[in-house]
């Protein structure tokens, strides 16, 4: 099962801070029904990437309904055939190393 990595920034808005946009992007996410992890600069999803790549067009749309006048999307997508993968197994393969 794919995981990918979503980060939107609106640009040219009427404020430096873009939390609004990051909320309802994260909004979007939540109502997706997909597993999602909100990090500092980005937000995490998993599930099918027909799925994934829906709620990253969302999103990015989203933002440039609310007002923004440009959009720049960043998406990292992790794909494996040979096991199954999840958002817990990526963070549980790096914390065995820490310990280890």
């Amino acid at each position: 099962m794919p995981v990918a990595e979503i980060s939107v920034t609106p640009v040219g808005t009427l404020s430096p801070s873009i939390s609004e946009f990051v909320v309802d992007a994260i909004r979007l996410a939540r109502s997706s029904g997909l597993k999602y992890e909100i990090t500092a600069m980005g937000t995490n999803l998993e599930g099918s990437l027909d799925d994934i790549l829906a709620v990253a067009q969302a999103m990015h749309q989203k933002c440039l309904l609310s007002g923004a006048l440009r959009v720049s999307t960043n998406i990292r997508i992790d794909d494996r055939v040979d096991k199954v993968l999840t958002l817990e197994s990526k963070k549980e393969a790096v914390r065995k190393g820490l310990l280890g």
